[in-house]
């Protein structure tokens, strides 16, 4: 099975879908040498008249051209490369609106005026009850749950799911909370976090992943409760976190590096020098040959290298202003 991908592009009033079977985590990689080049890589794959669902749909984008407006999702390898990732994306996209689509499909149908429910059968968030926790015994869990206890007090604990699974448990994870026992301190930043209190009858949800069916709140087995949905934004949940519990800071500017490590090199443009070569007289009675295999042309759809140089500039002053941001 692979890493099926869906690509939206909406220019003067229409749009249209694409496919690919494996580029799913390539979605962020395509998108960051701006609008142009990633429309141009969309359009070179196989138009389709179907949408994908979020089951079989592990990374999408959608360019409108006439918003100026860019949703997408991927799964990122890690929280760091994560915001490397929407920090370029800031960069190459100027006069865009850049949005990561925490609902999955359901933002991108939702964009087209479709609704969310689109590539959704009724009833398509499952909910379990919670007959424990799925606490993680190792220090990179997925995700932080952490809870306000009766006395204002608050604990936290590294967690095997999803941060949206939490949700899916009910209220009554949160005994099975209370009652757990101490996780490993944290050695790299999780995917996602979620945050309940009680008292307030809050949840606070963070990710840098897909949530989807977070625009449905309240979820089954939450009423009365209010969300507080934070993006991809940490920071309300680390500000919580007790002081033996704390989230590590990885180094964004090693993430950055690893961008631009991972950037191609177009291939040469030689034909001016080949057609120069073809022109020239060769020696009496012989005919200059020019043997195709030698000619690298540039393939439409890669970007230019103009757009490349211009992506490596941008990478180049983000990894000096993460550099000079640091204590």
């Amino acid at each position: 099975m692979g890493a099926r991908a869906q690509y939206v592009v909406v220019e003067n009033g229409t749009w249209q879908r694409y496919y690919s079977h494996w580029a799913a985590s390539r979605v962020a990689d395509d998108l960051l040498p701006g609008p142009a080049a990633a429309t141009r890589c969309f359009r070179a794959n196989r138009e389709i008249d179907e949408w994908l669902d979020d089951v079989w749909c592990e990374g999408a984008a959608l360019v409108d051209h006439d918003r100026r407006t860019l949703l997408w999702f991927a799964s990122p390898d890690s929280w760091a490369d994560h915001l490397a990732a929407r920090a370029v994306l800031a960069r190459t996209w100027p006069g865009w609106d850049v949005r990561f689509a925490h609902d999955g499909m359901g933002d991108l149908t939702q964009h087209l005026d479709l609704g969310r429910e689109l590539t959704r059968a009724p009833g398509w968030f499952e909910t379990f009850e919670a007959a424990g926790f799925a606490h993680a015994e190792y220090s990179e869990p997925h995700s932080v749950a952490s809870l306000r206890l009766p006395d204002g007090s608050v604990r936290a604990w590294g967690s095997d799911w999803e941060p949206v699974e939490h949700l899916a448990g009910g209220l009554g994870l949160i005994g099975h909370l209370a009652a757990s026992p101490a996780t490993p301190v944290l050695t790299d930043m999780p995917y996602g976090g979620v945050h309940f209190d009680p008292g307030a009858r809050t949840v606070s949800l963070w990710a840098v992943q897909t949530v989807a069916g977070i625009h449905d709140w309240p979820l089954p087995g939450w009423e009365g409760w209010a969300l507080d949905f934070r993006g991809d934004d940490h920071t309300l949940q680390a500000g919580l976190l007790p002081a033996d519990f704390p989230f590590p800071r990885p180094s964004l500017a090693a993430a950055l590096r690893r961008l631009g490590n991972g950037l191609g090199t177009p291939p040469p443009d030689n034909g001016p020098l080949l057609a120069r070569a073809a022109a020239a007289p060769g020696p009496e009675g012989t005919t200059p040959v020019v043997t195709p295999a030698a000619l690298a042309p540039h393939e439409p759809a890669d970007p230019t290298p103009a757009e490349l140089a211009a992506l490596r500039a941008a990478i180049t002053a983000l990894v000096a202003e993460a550099e000079e941001s640091l204590p």
